[in-house]
């Protein structure tokens, strides 16, 4: 008895050991490495800036010592905070260096070109040792994050140990409060080792779950870094078999699984450890009998299986049938405006309930898969409990109240190993599934980048220069999208390009920016370039800062680019100036705003080289006139500009002209050079002769300057008073008096109150089932203590005590309150579950009808992504979740109230 006991303690001391120096280990491994993190950061694609904190502060947990790392005092400052008013961004500390994307990515990103060399481009080489495969994959990833995979793994093996000294130890203490004492220090020796115990168990577990949390937050970081700079970088082929909803899903639901899993890494080690020690304590207590505990303990494995199989093809199903649905959500609220002008919503709305009653078919199958995996995991202890006992009074093992007592907590710890074991194998397939996705996507081709060769700032006379190009949108076509291309732009001049429709004018300059892949020929880059697209890209906003795009401002070089793109007369339109926040899709802006918001955007960037892809098509025509002077022919008079147009009439003031047709470049020159009759221009020309006479030709158009002024002045004014008109009232109907047309989310502060609880579980048959939920839950927990009260009452102290009752009598009261109690809790979880369902599709029909019933300013003022958050995420939550974690926090009240009345009734006693 002695030695056990000094065992325990010097164990426990090992243990404390372990914590402390795999606390200090994973502290001082993150700063040994914050220099190489540093070096990764400022020798990669990060902007140094973006390494550093934001407002300069420094990490608090970086900065904790060691007594608050192992208490997590360094939590109390912003908890001190939370309780005297509602956090806010500003409020949450910066996180670690080494915490952050720019901390971790880096590492990620250098360890798998570590694996796949340094030299490989993913996807542009075929050789197999360049290949992102799976195992690199993951390789990568447990190597970049390899500190907390073995400090977690040392918390979890503190922990593991820790559990089971509890259920060792209660043998020893029924025996000394029989009178068995083998000195007289006993009892503070077993307390003392039950108080250390359950110290560093509680202690471990809390680091072990903090580190894989942080772990897993590393590992999705990472990912999505690589994802997003992995669509940066497509080529157009890649993009066509790859939609922005499926690159989306791989950053939020692949990512974010693969990171769960570091909640799991350690199970497939742990369970045969778990596992062994319980084994070895029900030796030592029950002698043969464990090998029925070891048998009955695999069946309850076993059978765990074919559920976890059953519930991941339901899961899947519903999946499907949630992405169908949100299909449609999606293309429906981007077509809002049109529904509600012909009055469809409600018949809209009547194919999003169809699409959930497929969904709720699945999800109500799952939910009471759920429901068994539930009982089989309540139950387990039960079963195994009553296989072990059986087998006890079948080969004769006499029964004792501390045998039994630390058998039926040995019982009840073993109940995670048997939960987690199927839980982690399916977890494991999971997420290999989805390091398979993300590996094949890492795979895909990518832009190619020998297609442009780019030169330093003054190290060529041309800032442009094609020669002999052949270029295909896709290189295995037999003709060849550009054939035969040979041009030269000097620094300085302005190049216009002109053609049919489809003769390849908007591919010309997608190849100049490197995006059509090569064939053969050169191009030459001298410079920086800004690009400006005929359909506008608008970021979601303040107008200002989608002008300066993150550069700083320079208000002389903003006000003069407001001037010239016609921004100033719109800016005093709208409510807040340049403060106004565009909407989704620019929803408050009309199309010639956003072309000149987004000219305004590439002039602001000051690049030696500007590509305009037909950006007057979108404007008016005195607009597009102004446009064309005091942008191409004003601030950018010392600029290369490229420019692509059907206007005839901006053609005269370019220095060369490129005609184009079927994908070549059939003529070359000055405007008056290349105007012969019989030639492809003479017939483009032709076609806009009207225009031609109205506006002659640039250089003869003086003498009408100012009567074309006035007119222009004219049309601007009635025009800037129309936008007024119709942007006043627009501003009527959708923005407040004192807000923005898009609002921020409002976030509700303070406490949840009882009624949204109350509300919620009275939803489904107006609460009839939560007083059974909440019977059978106090049933089950009155028959588990007095299962537990009825083993420790009639087994008899020692062998030499006579039991109060046989042996058979003994098992069969302890199977029937079993029994009893295992329909308890079957009953409990099909009620919660089936309570959960009915309350989620009544909770669905309603948020769903009030979405299609609110009037079009909802969608004007709402972000669809809002509406979607709602639509998917939320309401996954109410789906599979929310109904358990209420009944959870129940169950835990009721029993924590069991615990207390039985301790008080045996105090008593």
């Amino acid at each position: 008895m002695t030695t056990n006991l000094w065992v325990i303690d010097f164990g426990s001391l090992v243990g404390g050991v372990i914590i402390n120096c795999a606390g200090i280990f994973g502290k001082r491994s993150e700063e040994e490495k914050a220099n190489l993190h540093d070096r990764l950061l400022n020798g990669g694609n990060f902007d140094e800036s973006c390494n550093r904190n934001d407002n300069g502060s420094e990490s608090i947990f970086e900065n904790a010592g060691f007594f608050s790392l192992l208490t997590f005092s360094w939590m109390g400052p912003l908890l001190s905070v939370g309780h005297q008013k509602t956090l806010d961004l500003e409020d949450v500390p910066q996180l670690a260096q080494s915490d952050s994307v720019n901390g971790v990515y880096p590492v990620f990103k250098n360890k798998l070109e570590s694996y796949t060399g340094s030299d490989c481009r993913s996807g542009n080489d075929e050789s197999s040792a360049c290949r992102i495969s799976t195992y690199k994959l993951a390789k990568a990833l447990v190597f970049s994050t390899w500190d907390q995979v073995m400090s977690t793994a040392i918390y979890a093996l503190v922990y593991t140990i820790a559990t089971y000294v509890g259920p060792y130890l209660i043998a020893f203490f029924v025996q000394y409060l029989n009178g068995t004492r083998m000195f007289a220090s006993e009892g503070y020796i077993l307390v003392v080792a039950f108080i250390v115990a359950k110290l560093f168990e509680c202690l471990s577990q809390r680091h072990w779950f903090f580190r894989l949390q942080q772990a897993g937050i590393r590992v999705r970081s990472s990912l999505v870094a690589m994802i997003y700079q992995k669509g940066l970088t497509l080529s157009s082929h890649s993009k066509q078999g790859h939609t922005s909803g499926e690159i989306i899903n791989l950053m939020s639901v692949d990512a974010d699984r693969i990171g769960l899993f570091s909640w799991y890494m350690h199970d497939l080690w742990m369970v045969p450890i778990q596992v062994g020690l319980a084994l070895a304590i029900l030796y030592s207590s029950l002698g043969l009998a464990s090998l029925a505990a070891l048998a009955a303990t695999i069946a309850v494995m076993l059978a765990n299986f074919p559920l976890g199989s059953i519930q991941e093809r339901y899961q899947k199903k519903l999946m499907e049938a949630k992405d169908i649905r949100m299909k449609t959500t999606s293309e429906i609220l981007k077509n809002m405006r049109i529904l509600k002008l012909q009055a469809w919503e409600m018949k809209f709305l009547s194919k999003i309930f169809e699409l959930r009653k497929e969904e709720a078919s699945w999800l109500r199958k799952y939910v009471y898969t759920l429901a068994m995996i539930t009982f089989t995991f309540w139950g387990a202890p039960t079963f195994v409990a009553v296989v072990t006992f059986g087998a006890c009074m079948i080969m004769g093992i006499p029964l004792e109240s501390g045998k039994v007592l630390s058998a039926l907590a040995t019982f009840r710890v073993l109940q995670e190993p048997i939960y987690n074991l199927p839980d982690t194998i399916s977890m494991v397939i999971q997420t290999k599934v989805s390091l398979d996705r993300i590996s094949s996507f890492l795979w895909l081709e990518d832009l190619p980048t020998d297609v442009v060769q780019k030169l330093p700032r003054g190290n060529s006379e041309a800032a442009v220069e094609v020669s002999n190009g052949n270029f295909s949108w896709d290189p295995s076509s037999e003709i060849p999208t550009l054939r035969d291309l040979n041009f030269k732009a000097l620094h300085g001049t302005r190049v216009a390009v002109c053609g049919t429709v489809g003769s390849g004018k908007s591919s010309l300059l997608s190849c100049i920016l490197g995006e059509v892949p090569k064939l053969s020929g050169t191009i030459k880059l001298c410079g920086t370039t800004a690009y400006v697209a005929q359909s506008p890209w608008i970021q979601s906003g303040k107008i200002q800062d989608t002008i300066l795009f993150g550069k700083e401002m320079d208000i002389e070089k903003y006000e003069n680019i407001l001037e010239a793109c016609s921004l100033k007369k719109d800016l005093e339109i709208l409510p807040f100036g340049d403060q106004t926040v565009i909407g989704e899709r620019g929803i408050n802006l009309s199309g010639g705003q956003k072309q000149r918001i987004q000219i305004a955007r590439a002039l602001y960037q000051d690049a030696d080289i500007f590509l305009f892809d037909d950006p007057f098509s979108a404007v008016d025509a005195h607009t597009g006139s102004h446009l064309f002077k005091e942008c191409l022919l004003g601030l950018l008079a010392s600029k290369t500009v490229i420019y692509v147009t059907h206007q005839v009439e901006f053609l005269p003031s370019a220095d060369i002209i490129l005609v184009m047709k079927d994908g070549k470049i059939i003529q070359v020159g000055k405007y008056n050079d290349i105007l012969t009759s019989g030639t492809d221009f003479m017939e483009l020309v032709g076609a806009h002769k009207d225009a031609l006479e109205v506006l002659g030709s640039m250089d003869l158009a003086n003498s009408n300057s100012s009567s074309i002024a006035e007119t222009s002045q004219q049309q601007q004014a009635l025009s800037v008073k129309d936008k007024k008109s119709e942007q006043s009232d627009k501003i009527d109907d959708e923005v407040t008096e004192k807000g923005q047309l898009v609002q921020e989310e409002e976030r509700e502060k303070g406490k949840v109150g009882f009624w949204v609880y109350w509300r919620y579980c009275t939803t489904a048959y107006k609460g009839v089932l939560v007083p059974l939920i909440l019977l059978s839950q106090i049933l089950f927990e009155l028959l588990q203590i007095g299962s537990n009260y009825w083993m420790a009452w009639a087994a008899p102290v020692s062998k030499d005590t006579k039991p109060p009752v046989s042996g058979a009598t003994l098992i069969y009261v302890f199977v029937a309150l079993s029994l009893a109690s295992s329909l308890c809790v079957l009953s409990r979880a099909l009620l919660l579950v089936t309570a959960g369902y009915e309350t989620a599709k009544v909770l669905f029909n309603k948020m769903h009808t009030s979405i299609f019933r609110a009037p079009m300013s909802f969608f004007d003022s709402t972000p669809s992504g809002r509406i979607l958050n709602r639509a998917s995420t939320d309401q996954s939550e109410v789906d599979t979740s929310f109904f358990s974690q209420i009944g959870s926090f129940a169950f835990a009240v009721i029993q924590l109230l069991g615990i207390a009345l039985c301790s008080k009734f045996c105090a008593l006693k």
